[in-house]
């Protein structure tokens, strides 16, 4: 299994380092023409020197580009069907499987229809991800499906928002390690006269700083084997949890309340985070053997991980019940090895995270050196860079140590435009005068249920963030 996971992801990394090729000799002017076969009869508007237009025609040299762009596609696309759903399920399990049992007791049991909609609402757009991308055969990521729909600003924005939401994921996957580094290295102390830290924080320096090496790294393929061990934790995490309800001794006893309405904003930003993945659909998407299939992969993907979390968070909330941390380890009998096997698995996870999510970046970072520079003093750059960017993630996940309200605000502000508002705001560009009126509706309503929960979640987090961060200042 493990061979196949790691074939399987190292196809993807393979595909984001084509499309990181793509984008670097692709200029970000202008917008992407969709050229369709009725549209080659005539031409209306014709090329003038300097200028880009929107043109109906495409030339006979157009067709065989495309064509050979396709081919060149389908050869190196064989990812199956079954490596495609283990693909998109790595990729959304992870920190939301922690925080869902907290999240389904603060917001009540009825929050559980919440969680299960959003879980459908982003297997939607992920399909309509996929219908942008069979529009036209040269988009390869999801920057590009944002400057085939609004041009240069579209790139810009959908940047803005992917770059952002990995450096906030990194801040919670550092809090998170620092959260668990405490309980698995529980009555340990450390002391250093030359620092004021604690002895977590200092933990937490050093698993970063183990760690900091694998931002060197340059082979996708090592890249894509720290991918399969994260999954690997997530699933071990899972598995853990479900021993400590049925051999642990925990009762699972506990009442959950109805419905908590005060609490569902913040809760919302915890279920939506759990469903971030967009950023790397279309890779998979291109990855594919079969891309007529991408729908169905998304449906059978957000339906496991749905259930993962459902399951997980009733599970979590019914033995712990108003005593569940915001990460379902902590709460777990300190005692007990499937806790200790569970605390590890969690504080393993992130340590695997960096490199696979500094990669797309110093990917492109590496495309913007001059080509005369060397390959090892790129090699130099990109690990310099990578290694002041984590340490000021370390530096911030020490002074803001606060999991649920961080992860809560990066779900609210940035995941909910990633995996709601945009890609709805693309198909609708992209394939506008071409959508059933009932689909328009549905996406408009999307958009609209998006951005209010994205309002509300936001001011909700920063107010709880804000409220903790005063309060541990003021004692």
């Amino acid at each position: 299994m493990l061979k196949s996971l790691r074939k399987s992801l190292s196809l993807q990394w393979n595909c984001i380092k084509h499309k990181s090729e793509v984008d670097s000799t692709v200029s970000v002017h202008g917008e992407n023409l969709v050229v369709l076969p009725v549209q080659w009869a005539k031409c209306n508007v014709c090329l003038e020197e300097n200028k880009q237009h929107n043109c109906d025609h495409i030339n006979v040299e157009d067709i065989k580009s495309t064509a050979a762009e396709g081919a060149k596609h389908d050869a190196n696309a064989n990812s199956s069907f079954a490596h495609a759903v283990i693909n998109m399920v790595g990729m959304l399990i992870g920190l939301g499987q922690l925080s869902t049992p907290y999240a389904i007791e603060k917001g009540g049991w009825a929050s559980a229809f919440l969680l299960i909609g959003l879980g459908g609402m982003c297997a939607y757009t992920s399909h309509i991800l996929g219908k942008c991308l069979e529009r036209n055969p040269k988009l390869t990521s999801y920057v590009d499906i944002g400057n085939h729909a609004f041009g240069a600003k579209g790139r810009f924005l959908a940047a803005t928002f992917i770059y952002l939401e990995i450096f906030m994921a990194l801040v919670s996957y550092t809090i998170s390690l620092h959260d668990n580094l405490i309980t698995v290295f529980l009555g340990t102390h450390v002391n250093m006269h030359l620092a004021k830290f604690s002895t977590s924080q200092l933990l937490t320096m050093v698993a970063v700083l183990i760690s900091l090496p694998s931002l060197w790294i340059r082979d996708l393929s090592s890249i894509s084997f720290l991918s399969t061990v994260g999954i690997l934790m997530s699933l071990l995490i899972f598995v853990s949890v479900a021993a400590t309800a049925i051999f642990g001794g925990v009762q699972a006893n506990h009442s959950i309340p109805l419905l908590q309405l005060h609490n569902i904003p913040s809760v919302s930003g915890l279920y939506v985070f759990g469903y971030g993945g967009h950023i790397v659909f279309p890779d998979l998407y291109k990855a594919m053997k079969d891309p007529s299939k991408f729908t169905k992969v998304s449906i059978v993907s957000f339906t496991i991980v749905t259930g993962l979390y459902t399951t997980l968070g009733f599970m979590g909330a019914k033995m712990f019940g108003n005593d569940v941390y915001s990460q379902i380890t902590l709460s777990m009998p300190p005692k007990e090895i499937v806790t200790k096997i569970a605390l590890w698995a969690t504080v393993l996870t992130p340590m695997t995270k960096y490199a696979l999510e500094f990669a797309p970046f110093a990917i492109q970072l590496e495309h913007k050196l001059p080509s005369s520079m060397s390959s090892r003093t790129k090699m130099v750059i990109r690990g310099c860079i990578g290694s002041i960017f984590l340490l000021v993630i370390l530096g911030l996940a020490l002074s803001v140590p606060y999991f649920e309200h961080v992860l809560s605000l990066t779900g609210s502000l940035v995941t909910v435009s990633i995996v709601l508002i945009l890609p709805c705001v693309f198909y609708l560009k992209i394939c506008w005068g071409q959508i059933p009126k009932p689909l328009l509706v549905l996406n408009l309503c999307l958009i609209t249920f998006g951005f209010v929960l994205g309002v509300i979640g936001t001011i909700s987090s920063s107010k709880l963030l804000l409220k903790s961060f005063q309060s541990r200042h003021s004692t």
